[in-house]
């Protein structure tokens, strides 16, 4: 606990006094009886404790939520100020200081996911307070994850405050127009954490013939036309997605270069690679494949699949977006991992950048679990 980690496990605990519900704050003593933190008990999780404040002086209500919130949201004034986008994240849980608790903002909407017991139990002080900072027209929740039962929490969706939220919500950035389902829509809605990525695809796509595999609603395929591209491939299992991928494409006037294929990733990219196609630049945007660490070495098995043969789809001189939302998955692991799928598909390949998340998904020092996205940009010879 001197390191400040917002967490503490269930077998760091030799004593639990009295039947503290789940939710409720708790206080934490060291072995010596020495006050240390304030929490929130989940009698149902592993993680036992998720701290809200090291100051014993720091009454856990209303007023502190409203602090913390003013505090994560002015961190994202420039982004919120500007020209960039009208969609960001406004919390970021642990590492804002709010531990169990997402915040979205979708141009006038705000979406929340309460992923902790302690989250969940102040979710009115919670709604009240970002109702009033940022005076969105309406707070949906979408509190729908696995993470909840992990924490006895059932799941939980629709609208806790104020206006229901339009079928699609349209935002912008970096000048391209997207339509984001709230609702049903992947995380939130929409990948925030690859914005800055996304610019990064644009600066790599002129003249590219471009295959964007899990392409969920197209955010790299627009912004890979929007550098330059002459055509993109984009590969997605979910028909949903795709359609608004589509429609993406359409309102964006790029459908004529948006390609889809509504297929599983792994077998569109064996045809391919038995059919001989070939790219100027691949992006392999995946979803979790390790969501515990038992489930690691699988996981491991499934990136260096798509990797090898996206190495040997490839033209010479081409360029591999790859990424891992995978927190399981470490940096160092990552790269070996693409490093070996090179290494076996036959090609010379170098790390020219390495991407991460938006920098409206802080990660805290003290909280490196906080650092989940991790992308390489590869050149192969």
């Amino acid at each position: 606990m001197n390191r400040r980690h917002p967490w503490i496990f269930s077998g760091a605990v030799k004593e639990v006094r009295g039947n503290p519900a789940a939710g409720r704050t708790v206080d934490i003593l060291d072995a010596g009886g020495t006050w240390i933190a304030s929490g929130a008990y989940s009698p149902h999780s592993q993680i036992r404790v998720r701290i809200w404040s090291f100051l014993q002086d720091e009454a856990i209500g209303p007023e502190f939520f409203r602090e913390r919130l003013e505090q994560a949201i002015s961190l994202r004034k420039d982004l919120l100020e500007g020209k960039e986008t009208t969609a960001c994240r406004l919390v970021n849980a642990e590492s804002d200081g709010l531990p169990g608790l997402i915040t979205d903002r979708y141009g006038d909407f705000v979406v929340c996911q309460f992923l902790s017991a302690g989250a969940e139990f102040f979710k009115g002080e919670i709604v009240n307070s970002l109702a009033g900072i940022t005076r969105a027209r309406g707070i949906y929740e979408r509190s729908d994850t696995d993470s909840r039962t992990l924490e006895g929490l059932e799941p939980r969706s629709g609208t806790i405050l104020g206006e229901e939220p339009p079928e699609l919500i349209e935002i912008n950035e970096h000048g391209l127009h997207f339509l984001v389902d709230i609702r049903k829509g992947h995380k939130t809605g929409f990948y925030l954490d690859q914005r800055e990525n996304r610019l990064a695809v644009a600066g790599f796509s002129r003249d590219a013939e471009v295959l964007n595999c899990f392409s969920y609603t197209g955010g790299f395929a627009l912004a890979a036309i929007k550098g330059g591209a002459a055509r993109v491939t984009n590969v997605e299992s979910s028909p949903e997605a795709l359609a608004i991928g589509l429609r993406n494409a359409e309102i964006n006037n790029m459908d004529q270069k948006f390609l889809c294929l509504e297929d599983d990733v792994f077998m569109v990219l064996r045809g391919m690679r038995d059919a001989d196609r070939k790219f100027d630049l691949i992006i392999l945007d995946p979803p979790k494949f390790a969501a515990s660490a038992k489930q690691v070495p699988r996981a491991s098995r499934g990136y260096k699949d798509i990797n090898l043969l996206a190495f040997k789809l490839l033209k010479p001189g081409g360029t591999l977006f790859t990424f891992s939302c995978s927190g399981h998955v470490p940096p160092d692991l990552f790269q070996k991992i693409v490093a070996d799928a090179a290494l076996d598909a036959g090609r010379e390949a170098r790390i020219i950048r390495y991407l991460s998340q938006s920098s409206d998904h802080p990660v805290a020092l003290v909280f490196p679990e906080g650092h989940y996205l991790k992308g390489l940009i590869i050149r192969v010879g």
